[in-house]
């Protein structure tokens, strides 16, 4: 039974990040935040009396910052459309001038 070394291992590359649709991600958790405030208003009267109001504000507040998210999301995609497409387009000009 041999102790485990403590010298570190050879280092490897780092993986490529995987790619996520964070567009439909974000949009989901908003949709999903908004329907948890809309189905709890009914009972606003209930939670005020419990004291539990802020689990309303909560799903309000998380549906706000959805469609923060959401505009940064976007934002973030066009972006990088654009730079992979400026790349693509500044490779090929190249191989067509020689």
């Amino acid at each position: 039974m041999g102790a485990m070394s403590k010298q570190p291992g050879p280092l490897r590359e780092a993986p490529e990040p995987l790619e996520a649709d964070d567009v439909m991600t974000v949009t989901v958790g908003t949709i999903v935040w908004f329907a948890l405030f809309v189905v709890q208003l009914p009972f606003y009267g209930w939670y005020s009396d419990h004291g539990h109001t802020w689990f309303i504000w909560t799903c309000a507040a998380g549906a706000g910052l959805g469609l923060v998210g959401l505009k940064y999301v976007r934002a973030r995609r066009d972006a990088i459309a654009r730079h992979r497409a400026a790349a693509a387009g500044a490779g090929g000009e190249s191989t067509q001038d020689a």
